[in-house]
């Protein structure tokens, strides 16, 4: 209460103001004038400022609004009457702009706002909102759909006007379910009475469109199938039909009368008395001769496919099993007039039986790839007595008898066909009978004429005899200095240009190799490998005279190489040779 009062003594005193702002603007002279203290006179009274006549009436909340708060400055021309231009962010003065919760709309606050209050709205003009109905009716905002409406993901203005709920100009585009919600004869029309026997799914049926023609969905269907298909209110029965008082679904499906799927299950026997080509389908012309048991060879659910029962044929094999009605002998069958049942059973083709207890030898006879399975194009390279190798009862497995083999060991024992070198083998050429038995792969009596390489391999103490423990020290293989016959004796053929040759005398290894290995031993290292570095001590200065007078003597350092070439001069100018000395001394010589 206080507040009211207060807010009429302020819009009083803002009145006052205001009429004493336009006395001053319309009539000057009444103003009041402080300094002169010159005032209106006595008998002239202030008349009432009425703001209707500028065009915009003060109503509502606008009336306790401060003149100064709406004419900025004093100025009172161009004042803008519109709404949204006060009431906006950043407007023309500072009023209550729209929130920001406000529904999309336009700025015409007065189509649905009062002046006194903003939530006094007297209507809303749909006019001016933006956006889907059920932005603003969603419960919230406003008004949206009760509990009891019927499911629909439409807008409200598909039925419902902007002027009030109902009527309603129902739009079944969007309907997609729950019909009964409306159609139950309270709300909206609803089944009739003669309406069949049905769950209240009228969209199972029925289209948005119009009730009739509708299609059944016979799944919602409470009755029996007669109830309706009677010849009244759908199709029933025509008139040769065979006789039955079972249901229509006993036989027949909801989607089509046929194929009709007969129930079979009660029926165990005598079939014939039905399928006998009269009452229903029989035996066709140019069915397989046999009893009248159907149910021996067929099923209840269709004639094919159909499993004989042989015991019911009353032909021989041959009549069915002729590749025409039946299989019969495929290309490669061997030749025989007998009928089927002397190999086969009536279970399978095979395995086949063939009774080979009196077979003991010729199996080629058969086994030659035209009477019966003979050598695949991969056998091996063999003679033609199967029995050499393959029992009477599989081909596998097979214990191979060698000496009907007629190929090479390796076009078997190849790790392919059958087992070969392994990793380690020594490397050969050779075929497996040259070391191995046809009994087995070992003991193995081991041929070297065929080794031509890497006697290490074997020949390394584990697997072969390898080198003693006195045994020259040296990487070569054993082939350098033996043969692949005998170990003794060994010879070694030098190939170094250092190798002076072969000496005079049979020089053992040891005799150069004095450390039993690959390194020569020099007597005098500083002359190797010339002659002196073995031959040093021997060398004997007299008979080597460089010059005869003065007597001058060739050095040992200068006549190292003992095979070599040595000149005698004829002064110690040694300009000019006298004589020349070649090849004096040969190491296979015996005047050394």
């Amino acid at each position: 209460m206080g507040k009211n009062v207060l807010m009429l003594f302020l819009a009083a005193v803002a009145c006052c103001i205001s009429v004493v702002a336009f006395t001053q603007a319309t009539n000057p002279a009444q103003v009041i004038n402080p300094g002169n203290k010159t005032s209106r006179p006595a008998n002239t009274a202030p008349r009432p400022f009425d703001h209707s006549e500028t065009g915009f009436e003060l109503s509502g909340s606008h009336k306790f609004v401060a003149c100064e708060s709406c004419h900025i400055g004093g100025n009172f021309r161009g004042t803008p009457t519109r709404c949204n231009v006060c009431h906006s962010l950043n407007g023309f003065i500072n009023a209550s702009p729209k929130p920001a919760s406000h529904i999309a709309t336009t700025d015409s606050c007065d189509s649905c706002h009062r002046e006194t209050l903003w939530e006094d709205v007297s209507r809303v003009d749909h006019a001016q909102v933006f956006g889907a109905c059920e932005s603003c009716h969603n419960n919230l905002a406003a008004s949206g759909k009760p509990p009891n409406h019927l499911a629909t993901t439409a807008e409200c203005n598909a039925c419902h006007s902007d002027l009030t709920w109902v009527p309603a100009t129902f739009d079944h585009t969007n309907i997609t379910s729950n019909c009964v919600s409306c159609h139950n004869n309270v709300t909206a029309s609803g089944k009739n009475p003669e309406h069949i026997l049905s769950a209240d799914t009228c969209e199972a049926c029925h289209s948005t469109v119009a009730w009739e023609p509708a299609s059944v969905d016979h799944q919602l269907v409470m009755g029996t199938c007669s109830s309706c298909h009677n010849g009244g209110i759908a199709t029933g029965k025509h008139p040769t039909h065979i006789t039955t008082t079972g249901e229509c679904d006993a036989c027949h499906s909801t989607n089509a009368w046929i194929p009709a799927n007969f129930d079979h299950n009660a029926i165990t026997g005598q079939c014939y008395s039905c399928h006998n080509g009269v009452g229903a389908t029989g035996k066709s012309m140019d069915h397989i001769l046999s009893t009248n048991i159907c149910e021996a060879c067929h099923s209840p659910l269709s004639w094919l496919p159909a499993s004989v029962n042989h015991d019911e044929v009353a032909g021989n094999c041959a009549n069915c099993h002729n590749n025409v009605i039946a299989t019969g002998q495929d290309p490669g069958h061997i030749v025989t007039t007998a009928d089927c049942n002397a190999c086969h059973s009536t279970v399978a083709w095979s395995p086949a039986n063939f009774d080979h207890s009196t077979v003991t030898n010729n199996c080629y006879s058969c086994h030659n790839g035209s009477t019966a399975t003979g050598k695949t194009s991969d056998h091996i390279l063999s003679s033609n007595l199967c029995e050499a190798c393959h029992s009477s009862i599989a081909w596998l497995p097979a214990s191979v008898d060698h000496d009907e083999v007629t190929g090479s060991c390796s076009t078997c024992h190849n790790n392919v066909i059958a087992t070969g070198k392994d990793p380690d083998h020594i490397v050969t050429s050779g075929e497996c009978n040259t070391c191995h038995s046809t009994v087995a792969w070992t003991p193995a009596n081991f041929d070297h004429s065929t080794v031509s390489d890497n006697c290490s391999s074997c020949h390394n103490g584990s697997i072969a005899t390898g080198k003693n423990n006195g045994h020259f020290v040296t990487n070569r293989e054993c082939n350098t200095c033996h043969t692949n016959t005998y170990w003794t004796p060994d010879s070694f053929s030098h190939s170094s240009p250092n190798y002076p040759g072969d000496h005079r005398r049979n020089l053992g290894c040891t005799d150069c190799h004095g450390g039993n290995s690959e390194t020569v031993t020099w007597d005098f290292p500083s002359y190797a490998p010339d002659c002196a570095g073995c031959h040093a001590n021997d060398y004997r200065s007299g008979p080597h005279k460089k010059v005869d007078s003065p007597a001058i003597y060739y050095t040992v350092g200068e006549l190292r190489d003992c095979a070599g070439a040595c000149h005698q001069y004829t002064d110690s100018t040694f300009t000019t040779i006298r004589r020349s000395r070649s090849g004096e001394h040969r190491v296979n010589s015996d005047d050394f």
